[in-house]
């Protein structure tokens, strides 16, 4: 191991004691032998040949022999040992500028923050104002830090990806020549986690259509440019390939690029069987390869005897049986939501005042609106307390007084579960909301069985109306904590208990190839923004989306008014 290398070792020790709040003295002590390494003039390796450590300022004995440790063998137990007492993804704290030891020491004591995506969803949650040295300007900057780290990732969030390209369509929409365009792959699948944007359209002139795609505002650098295909890295880091196809290639091109491989492998098996050839350019028949003709991807299935498969169910689970079989599912539409629940005010961690957020809902056309800010143990995001639960119900009465029938609104609250699978809040406060949400905000390092037990348990309270965010996963940053899915599930439905598709987009979670079985067992799903401010109200069309992938239709959702439990 060269000098550089074991400079950093010792300072990403002194950086994990300072975590671990260890005595300054020795924090120092590994600070300054990083310092004196990184100024040796001799050689390193000739000085722990010769035993020679010792003999240099700032390194004691421990230090020497951790320095030879690390320059013979190319790593060091106690470094290694330390680390261990860490999530790996922790250290990526430290790449976002502005974010010294100190800070990243309060973040993970006082918020739980071991990732990337904790910070970020906090930062956007407003919930880094609570905390001694951060401010809004400090936590906009560090927003626009991970923005900048995110640049170079490989991986995306729907949500990122879906508006750059609808505005990529919309403006090639109006350039000369072009007649159809469509976002494709798993972006028009409406996955939760996409890797680039593929972009199909017809055109007569797809040479001038290149020049334009290569040149827009967007792009950063161009990869790759031909006359069919050609692909550019975007300014927000994501890659874009653009693919022209004549307007009689263009609906099996869209068919072809759209659906996962499982999915197109199934289609192909079954032209195959009926002696068609199948692929992104047409159907042909027989060994003369005969073409038959379709206008749009309703009559390529036509053809095959199906119905027509919408984009979200081509991911290779069944839904060409049922298209044949006639029994696709009609999936929910936005038309179908009346209302929302799990909204979030100044009273806890939102951005909006009750009236704000209440004042938006109507404007978006919905006929209710449930306000569930954070419960007392959430001291983090301003957890009510009983007094805050009183002064908002009266604002709520007073609100429903105003709005005189326009809009209905729900006095509700997102219950912390504790680890012992209680809620918070005596029964009696409990009884005073028109729902419950019941949530697990800490504790994600239970086994299996135990956060199990934890979430029936919640579930058992004759209160709880919805299982918030049940997995408690946040997309590209935290894995959700170990859960028997299917027990939950059979529990929700015994329990007549809503589980949440919570569609704020760095959640997406329940997990869309859930849905299908939470619909087996007649298990009602609540599709719920999660906002925090009067923009996070559109963030149910995402949980729309995994509802429709999700094979869900509206008869599956959960709506006021409630159900009898």
């Amino acid at each position: 191991m060269d000098r550089a290398k074991v400079a950093e070792v010792l300072n990403e020790i002194a950086l994990l004691l300072r975590l671990k709040g260890e005595s300054p003295f020795r924090i120092r002590a590994y600070e300054n032998g990083a310092r004196a390494i990184e100024l040796l003039e001799e050689d390193l390796y000739t000085l722990v040949q010769e035993n020679r450590l010792g003999q240099i300022k700032g390194i004691g004995k421990t230090l020497a022999q951790g320095i030879e440790e690390l320059v013979t063998t190319g790593s060091l137990a106690y470094h290694e040992e330390l680390k261990g007492e860490f999530p790996e993804a922790l250290f990526d704290l430290f790449r976002v500028p502005g974010l010294g030891p100190k800070r990243v020491q309060t973040l993970y004591e006082k918020l739980g923050i071991t990732s990337l995506g904790e910070l970020e969803y906090a930062c956007r949650e407003n919930r880094l104002l609570i905390l001694p040295g951060f401010g809004e300007k400090t936590q906009q900057n560090i927003l626009r830090g991970i923005d900048h780290l995110k640049h170079y990732q490989s991986r995306f969030l729907y949500s990122e990806a879906h508006p750059i390209a609808e505005a990529i369509v919309r403006e090639m929409l109006e350039q000369p020549g072009v007649i159809e365009v469509h976002a494709a792959g798993s972006l028009r699948r409406c996955k939760e986690i996409v890797g680039d944007i593929d972009i199909l359209a017809s055109s007569l002139w797809p040479v001038s259509l290149m020049d334009w795609f290569t040149s827009m505002d967007y792009v950063d650098t161009i990869t790759g440019k031909g006359d069919t295909k050609s692909s550019v890295k975007l300014k927000n880091g994501m890659n874009a390939d653009l693919r022209v196809v004549s307007p009689e290639q263009y609906p099996y091109a869209l068919h072809h690029f759209t659906g996962s491989k499982e999915h197109n492998t199934a289609m192909r098996h079954i032209a195959r069987s009926r002696g068609i050839k199948m692929n992104e350019y047409g159907l042909l028949r027989g060994e003369e390869e005969t073409p038959i003709s379709c206008r749009n991807e309703e009559e390529i299935f036509k053809f095959f005897g199906m119905d027509y498969i919408p984009p979200e169910l081509r991911e290779g689970g069944g839904e060409i049986q049922a298209a044949m079989e006639g029994n696709l599912p009609k999936l929910i539409e936005m038309e179908d939501i009346k209302g929302i629940l799990h909204v979030h005010t100044t009273y806890s961690d939102g951005r909006a005042s009750l009236r704000e957020m209440v004042d938006e809902a109507l404007r978006l056309g919905y006929h209710y609106i449930g306000i569930s800010d954070h419960s007392q143990s959430a001291y983090y995001a301003n957890g009510l307390t009983p007094e805050d639960i009183k002064r908002q119900h009266e604002e709520i009465d007073e609100l429903n007084q105003l709005y005189n029938g326009r809009i209905r609104i729900l006095k509700g609250i997102e219950s912390d579960i504790q680890p012992d699978g209680s809620l918070d809040y005596p029964d009696e406060i409990l009884a005073s909301f028109d729902f419950v949400i019941a949530s697990v905000h800490s504790g994600f390092s239970m086994d299996k069985e135990t956060m199990t037990r934890r979430l029936l348990k919640a579930m058992d309270n004759p209160h709880t109306t919805i299982l918030g965010h049940p997995t408690g996963r946040l997309l590209l940053s935290r894995e959700g904590y170990p859960l028997d899915m299917e027990a939950v599930l059979e529990g929700a439905a015994k329990r007549g208990v809503a589980i949440e598709i919570n569609a704020n987009p760095y959640r997406l979670d329940l997990d869309w190839r859930w849905c299908r079985r939470a619909r087996e067992l007649a298990v009602l799903l609540a599709i719920c923004p999660d906002a925090h401010d009067s923009e996070g109200l559109s963030h149910v069309s995402y949980g729309v989306n995994i509802a429709r992938k999700g094979w869900l239709t509206a008869d599956d959702i959960f709506t006021y008014p409630f159900p009898e439990r």
